[in-house]
């Protein structure tokens, strides 16, 4: 930027410097003239007094004489001097000896030269005798005519103002010559330097040492302006530094370092907008971790920390098949594919994905195994817009966990029903206990040694005033989700004594009830003191009452799921494990477990006649039973067959529908009755 002259602080320096040298030239020189107008005064009076001593003797001879002519040449030899503008010698009672007068000259300057030195001025002496007596005589008076000082001091008053003013400019143009030499110059050369500087990097130029200012005060200056300089440059380093991880923690997870829910949203969005001019699919996979609250409990949060670490590196590995990767929060990540032509090719990058979590991540001497569940949108079949790809993405991974997990599952146009009805029935829920809407179904045990009804399970019936009977694989999941299942499973343990409290009081007495406990409520702290409540409260023997756990749910937390198994052991009740062989666990863990039935998983039971598979599975778990002291019972016995076959394999019980469908208590306590006349329990 360049500086227009008449702004320049030399110009405005000039200015004030003559200017003031001017004012201060005209006061002094106003001075000097008014000195000099004293000094004018004082020489018309000097003047004056040297002439009256000049002609004083001859005045006096004239007027002690009475000499007329003689005092006329006295008075002529007077006006021999320009000034004297009257002359008069005598006595002033008596005629004038002798007397003259003469006009005033003409001057140009009068009319100011009258005003400070007066038209004329009179002077008068005595004229006196000699000694001794000295006599008085009369007196000699002039009047002098200032015109002549008035002229001579106009010319020196000229002289006077003129100079000073002369001399005033002269030093203040010496002052500003000396003041641009010392301040103003060196000032334009730091402009100079300044302007070359750069904004961003201020400290790459510095502002070079002025020569001979290095100890004044613009070399104290320049060394604070180029510290000030380094300063900002610092400073905005740091401000950049600290906007830049600003600009990333809201863009990415601070954890994995992967773009957030957010800047995938932005990534997302271009991705769409390039699919859609060159008409290609785009998928969106949301991956929802499997009971990962179960490993932060298990392990620790920092262990938890590690293992979403690992995953996201493992997930980067597929980088070169993706379009973006992100963290949505928590236990869920998303994958987008971009420019892709079938649906299988989604499909096929999920299953890879899958296939990866089976190795095992090692952490800290430990191996854990993660399972994931994977839900697949697609553009533009699925939604035409980043916001409907990533909530139908997440509402199918969710339905899918629901259903079963580790699996990837396509979004259906049914999803969004599902979804909504899944919420109904969880507002439904919370009610549903008040309202009295469920009930229980009692299927029948059988044991293998006498052909006895020797148990009884109880199944909890949801039916619902709309949707009608609601199958327990679909609220079970809903009521744990929203804390219900608590109440509800108190109920169930309550209606189940009860009922055994009845049969036992028909003659039933050896008759026990088995009654399923979900993961929740089997790591509730007060589920053994309501256990031994009820056993007490309805006056029901030891061992009377089985409590059946599910071998994923005590695979979550297996040293938790011990301590909550010894409590409820001690409060009286047997423990069955449930669906075993569905699980995951290592079957080693059942040493270390107070279980005292093993409880085969009706999926292994119905196809062990022409699974070679399934009756493997069943062999091993009668004979891991044995070993291990263990009650086995097979659920899901439908055919005589398959009775016979676990019978010879050793099983010592059976439930299904071979023997009974679940029945409403009373229907059950006739099917009791009649399986005791009858010793068999077929129906």
């Amino acid at each position: 930027m360049k500086l227009e002259l008449k702004n320049s602080l030399s110009v405005k320096l000039l200015r004030v410097v003559l200017l003031s040298a001017l004012i201060v030239g005209m006061v002094l020189s106003c001075a000097q003239i008014v000195f000099d107008a004293y000094k004018t005064n004082r020489a018309v009076a000097s003047d004056a007094q040297r002439i009256l001593d000049m002609f004083r003797d001859p005045s006096t001879q004239a007027v002690y004489s009475l000499d007329r002519e003689m005092g006329m040449q006295v008075i002529e030899g007077l006006f021999q001097d320009d000034a004297v503008r009257m002359a008069s010698i005598g006595h002033p009672r008596e005629t004038m000896l002798a007397e003259k007068t003469r006009p005033l000259q003409k001057s140009d300057s009068r009319w100011l030269t009258d005003l400070i030195l007066g038209k004329e001025r009179t002077f008068t002496t005595q004229l006196v005798g000699r000694g001794p007596y000295s006599e008085y005589y009369g007196d000699l008076s002039i009047t002098l005519d200032t015109a002549t000082y008035g002229q001579s001091f106009i010319v020196n008053s000229g002289i006077i103002f003129i100079s000073g003013m002369l001399r005033a400019l002269a030093m203040g143009l010496v002052l500003y010559l000396v003041y641009h030499w010392l301040l103003t110059k060196p000032l334009s050369r730091i402009i100079e330097h300044l302007t070359e500087i750069n904004p961003d990097r201020p400290s790459e130029h510095k502002i070079p040492q002025l020569k001979g200012h290095e100890r004044n005060e613009l070399g104290l200056w320049i060394n604070t302006a180029n510290q000030l300089l380094e300063s900002i440059e610092r400073n905005t380093h740091l401000r950049h530094e600290a906007e830049n991880s600003l600009l990333r923690m809201a863009q990415y997870d601070f954890l994995t370092g992967l773009p957030n829910r957010q800047q995938l949203q932005q990534q997302l969005d271009k991705i769409l907008v390039d699919a859609g001019r060159l008409q290609r699919r785009v998928a969106v996979l949301c991956v929802g971790l499997d009971d990962f609250k179960g490993i932060n409990e298990q392990f620790s949060y920092q262990t938890g920390d590690q293992l979403l670490l690992a995953l996201a590196d493992r997930l980067r590995a597929h980088s070169g098949r993706l379009g973006a990767l992100a963290r949505l929060g928590g236990d869920q990540f998303a994958l987008v594919q971009a420019d892709i032509e079938q649906p299988y090719e989604a499909a096929e990058l999920a299953q890879s994905i899958l296939d990866d979590l089976e190795a095992q991540f090692a952490l800290d001497d430990q191996k854990i195994r993660l399972r994931a569940t994977i839900g697949i949108t697609l553009f533009p079949e699925d939604g035409d817009s980043t916001e409907k790809l990533l909530q139908k993405a997440e509402q199918t991974m969710t339905l899918a966990k629901a259903r079963s997990r580790n699996r990837y599952q396509f979004y259906i146009a049914s999803v969004d029903s599902e979804m909504r009805r899944r919420r109904e029935l969880e507002k439904d829920l919370r009610e549903a206990l008040a309202r009295e809407q469920f009930t229980l179904v009692y299927q029948p045990q059988i044991s293998y040694r006498d052909l006895r009804v020797v148990g009884i399970e109880a199944l909890i019936r949801w039916h619902h005033p709309e949707h009608g009977l609601v199958p327990p694989d679909l609220f079970i999941p809903l009521a744990e989700q929203n804390g219900t299942i608590i109440a509800i499973g108190e109920w169930v343990l309550d209606q189940a004594c009860k009922q055994l409290r009845e049969w036992h009081d028909q003659g039933f007495a050896d008759l026990r009830m088995a009654v399923n406990l979900s993961t929740v409520q089997l790591h509730h702290a007060e589920l053994p003191r309501v256990v031994n409540n009820l056993l007490q409260m309805y006056r029901l023997p030891p061992r009377s009452l089985e409590l059946e756990v599910t071998e994923t749910g005590l695979m979550e937390d297996i040293t938790t799921a011990a301590q909550h198994l010894l409590s409820l052991r001690r409060s009286g009740a047997l423990i069955a494990i449930d669906d075993f062989g569905t699980g995951y666990s290592s079957l080693s863990y059942l040493k270390s477990l107070p279980l005292d039935k093993i409880k085969i998983d009706k999926s292994f039971v119905q196809d062990l006649l022409d699974d070679e598979d399934d009756a493997t599975i069943v062999r091993a778990i009668i004979q891991l039973g044995k070993s291990l002291g263990m009650q086995v019972i097979a659920e899901g016995v439908e055919t005589v067959e398959q009775e016979a076959y676990i019978i010879a394999e050793g099983c010592h019980e059976g439930q299904g529908y071979y023997y009974s469908k679940p029945l409403p208590a009373r229907e059950l306590g006739v099917y009791l009755k009649q399986a005791e006349r009858s010793k068999v329990s077929i129906i």
